[in-house]
């Protein structure tokens, strides 16, 4: 499932990859490709072209911690932290909310085991491509406004899913090459969705994955992905 952000989110979340001194610039209209990649440009293209777009390369996870990309961030003011946006957004049923944005009741649906949850407390948010794997393939090089910005973007659906914690911690860290969704009918949109986050953030791909991802999306629709740049 995913989930539109308002407006006041976007701007806010924007607002953590923006320096202070930047001035404003309008967006440019979907075009195909990824040359002359600017923050805020939409791009259109099929998912296999979008993965043969991508930049190969050596992963390296040198220095990473968890902590270097902080969440889960109040980024709009409202109360609700990342985790709560996204509880709220993807509920099957609503859940009830407290003070503090305190979260009760409701459920979920898992698209990773087919499994629908109740309550809170049995989701994790996954980053769609792991923290880890986002240090490995690219962000190490980023700023910590950049990698909080990653770390709580809810500007793009596919970034955060709310899925069941066993899932979840059996994916860890993994990239498609080691790790996919037991729901075998999820893989497709699992893998275009990778492809389109590691798109938006600039982030590489090595060898291994490169040939998980194209073997898997050879047997996938060729769909089109709309990405817009986030660096």
């Amino acid at each position: 499932m995913r989930f539109a952000r308002t407006a006041a989110l976007a701007a806010a979340l924007a607002a953590l990859l923006v320096p202070a001194t930047a001035t404003a610039t309008a967006h440019a209209a979907p075009t195909t490709g990824t040359a002359g990649r600017a923050p805020g440009r939409t791009v259109t293209l099929p998912v296999r072209d979008a993965l043969a777009a991508l930049p190969v390369r050596d992963e390296d996870r040198t220095g990473y911690e968890r902590t270097k990309f902080k969440h889960w961030v109040d980024a709009d003011k409202d109360g609700c932290t990342t985790r709560a946006e996204v509880l709220k957004a993807e509920a099957v049923i609503a859940p009830e909310q407290g003070a503090r944005c305190a979260l009760t009741g409701g459920e979920w649906y898992s698209p990773y085991d087919d499994r629908y949850i109740t309550g809170p407390s049995g989701l994790d948010i996954d980053h769609l491509v792991p923290l880890a794997e986002a240090w490995d393939s690219g962000a190490s090089a980023w700023s910590s406004a950049e990698r909080e910005a990653y770390a709580n973007d809810l500007v793009d659906g596919r970034a955060l899913i709310a899925v069941s914690a066993a899932s979840n911690r059996s994916k860890a860290d993994q990239d498609p090459a080691t790790w996919l969704p037991s729901a075998a009918g999820y893989r497709c949109q699992y893998v275009t969705d990778w492809v389109a986050d590691k798109t938006r953030w600039g982030l590489s791909i090595d060898t291994g994955e490169e040939a998980a991802l194209s073997q898997i999306l050879g047997r996938c629709p060729n769909a089109p992905v709309t990405v817009t740049l986030a660096r």
